[in-house]
Parts: structure tokens; C-alpha cells; sequence
């Protein structure tokens, strides 16, 4: 048999291979660079790590098992969670419109009330009277916000991503409760004050009776104070109820059936008394004694000092509940 090669007359020719270099002596290597002796390796500094500016303690990492977190451990504080709270309150709706709706109340009412009086009927009257009536309605705003502060949080499932966030709970509530007091009672006192200014400067003459430093703080700060208490013993009923519905008609309650009951307890004369001493510790009453709308009142730092005292006793048992209960 006969390849192709030998059918053309010509001789096969073998693959050819590429050239390969001729090996080198040891001494052809010493023109290259020695190797470098081995450096000390910088530590391992996670991704995203921002260096801490000059002169600042260095924070360290927070490791959970193999992972480290690029973020470094800070220990909060109550003012962390004051700062929380105030993002929070400030960020709802209804936190806007139940200060609005109740400074509007306080503010228009006082001002239609100067409006439609004379310079003769503050003869025996304090011109910071007109506030008195806005005071009454603008109370229900302050409840109705102070129960909503925290029973929302519950009604929403939020109340999980605080304690969460801030597991020391007794730490939430209190800054809960100073943020809120303080909101209240700042917006609460200003509305009262502008409504003094108001009345003031619309009555004036030898027939009216100038109010005294008493009754101009006890109709400002004290009704301001008194208000902003109601809001926080209604903090505490929402803490304890954990619902906004049963916590208002709660509240609405303790506010309204001490003034409307003791017209009843007054008809038994064994139980005359008690409604008295009911009717005298009533909202609408504390707040006229505020206003010292009749000296035979008081001027009511007797049942502010009550109000303290069950505010305080309620923000205990809140306490209490908050640390053994589950959300």
C-alpha cells in the first residue's frame, strides 16, 4: 500500500517542533532582583470603616462570630432616646393636628369671648377670664394626644421595633413621657398667654379690674401645668391599656364624671359630701380655681397637687407593667 507521498514521488516530512531555549547556567538568574524580605501586614479593617478623626479614642468593632460590623459600639444613653421620641412624635399626623386643633380652640374661643364682652364685665372679674372656656374644650385634645403617644405604637406593631431598638423599656417610657409633657405644656401655656394678651389689650380702663401676678401665673403656668399633667396621667392609662379606644373612654371618664356625678351624690344628704369634695377636685373646677374666678375657690395649687400625685402613682404602675409584661 502506498501513501500519498510516495504516489507524488515525494518523501514524507516530520512535524516540526518549536525551538526550545538552552538551559541556563545558575549564574544567568543573578542579574534579577533579589526577592524582598516580608513586611509587617496592616490589621484588617472592614469595609466601610470610617477612621475616627485625629486625637478621638479609637471605638471598637462589634463582632458577631466571624463577622465584624463596620459600625463601632457606642453605649446610648436617655438622651438617644428622647432624641428618638421627639423624631417620632413629630413625624405623626395626628400629633399636628390635635396641638393645632386645640390651640385653635383655646385661642379662638378666648378671643371671641373678649370680642362679645364689655369693660363692664371685668369690674369684678380677671381679664385672663376669656381662657378659662378654650381651657375647658382644649383639655380633651391634650388627653386624647397623651393616650395616642404610645397606645398607637401597640395598635401598629411599632411597639416591637422600639423595644428592639432600645430593650431597656423603662427608658422609652420616660422619654416618651418627657417629650410629650414638655410639648404640652409649652403649646398649652403660649395659648393661654396669647389669650391673656388678647383680653388684656381689647379691656382696659378704671372700671376693670387689672389681674394680679397670682392669677396671671395661675392662669398661664398653672392651667398650663395642669392640662400638660392630664395629658401624662393619660400617657400612663394608654402604657397600662394598651389600647387607644379603651385608654380615651378611660380618660374621657376621669375627666367628665367628677363633674357631672356629685349633682347626684348631692340629692342623698348621706352621701352630700362626698360630692363636694368630688365636684371640688373636678377638672372644671380646678381650672376656674386656676383662673381665681372667685376667691371662695382657692387658688387651686391644692388640686394640682392632687393631680401630681395620681399622675404619679399611675406612671409607677405603668412602670411596672411594662417590665413584666410581653408586647
Amino acid at each position: 500500500m502506498t501513501t500519498p507521498y510516495q504516489q507524488q514521488g515525494q518523501a514524507p516530512v516530520p512535524p516540526q517542533t518549536p525551538p526550545q531555549a538552552p538551559p541556563q547556567p545558575p549564574q544567568a538568574y543573578a542579574h534579577q532582583q533579589p526577592q524582598q524580605a516580608p513586611q509587617h501586614q496592616a490589621p484588617h479593617v472592614p469595609p466601610g470603616y470610617v477612621s475616627p478623626p485625629p486625637g478621638a479614642p479609637a471605638q471598637p468593632y462589634a463582632a458577631v462570630g466571624t463577622y465584624t460590623s463596620p459600625i463601632p459600639i457606642q453605649r446610648t444613653h436617655l438622651g438617644n432616646a428622647i432624641a428618638s421620641e421627639w423624631t417620632k412624635i413629630k413625624s405623626v399626623r395626628s400629633t399636628i393636628w390635635t396641638l393645632s386643633v386645640m390651640a385653635a380652640l383655646v385661642v379662638g374661643i378666648g378671643f371671641l369671648t373678649s370680642a362679645s364682652t364689655n369693660d363692664s364685665d371685668y369690674t369684678s372679674a380677671p381679664t385672663t377670664l376669656p381662657g378659662f372656656f378654650g381651657a375647658l374644650l382644649g383639655q380633651l385634645c391634650v388627653v386624647t394626644l397623651g393616650v395616642l403617644v404610645i397606645s398607637s405604637e401597640y395598635g401598629t406593631g411599632m411597639i416591637r421595633t422600639t423595644f428592639t431598638a432600645s430593650p431597656a423599656r423603662s427608658r422609652v417610657l420616660t422619654a416618651k413621657a418627657l417629650v410629650f409633657f414638655t410639648l404640652a405644656f409649652v403649646t398649652t401655656t403660649l395659648s393661654l398667654a396669647l389669650v391673656t394678651f388678647i383680653s388684656s389689650g381689647m379691656h382696659s380702663g378704671p372700671e376693670v379690674m387689672d389681674p394680679s401676678n397670682d392669677q396671671l401665673i395661675g392662669a398661664t403656668l398653672g392651667v398650663g401645668l395642669y392640662v400638660s399633667l392630664l395629658g401624662l396621667l393619660s400617657l400612663a392609662v394608654g402604657s397600662m391599656l394598651r389600647h387607644s379606644a379603651g385608654a380615651i373612654t378611660t380618660m374621657l371618664g376621669v375627666v367628665l364624671l367628677p363633674s357631672i356625678l356629685p349633682a347626684f351624690l348631692m340629692m342623698s344628704p348621706s352621701l352630700a359630701d362626698l360630692g363636694v369634695t368630688m365636684q371640688k377636685y373636678s377638672s372644671p373646677f380646678a381650672l376656674a380655681a386656676l383662673f381665681q374666678i372667685d376667691d371662695s375657690m382657692g387658688s387651686g395649687w391644692s388640686q394640682l397637687g392632687v393631680l401630681g400625685g395620681i399622675t404619679a402613682a399611675a406612671l409607677v404602675a405603668a412602670y411596672v407593667l411594662l417590665e413584666k409584661r410581653d408586647v
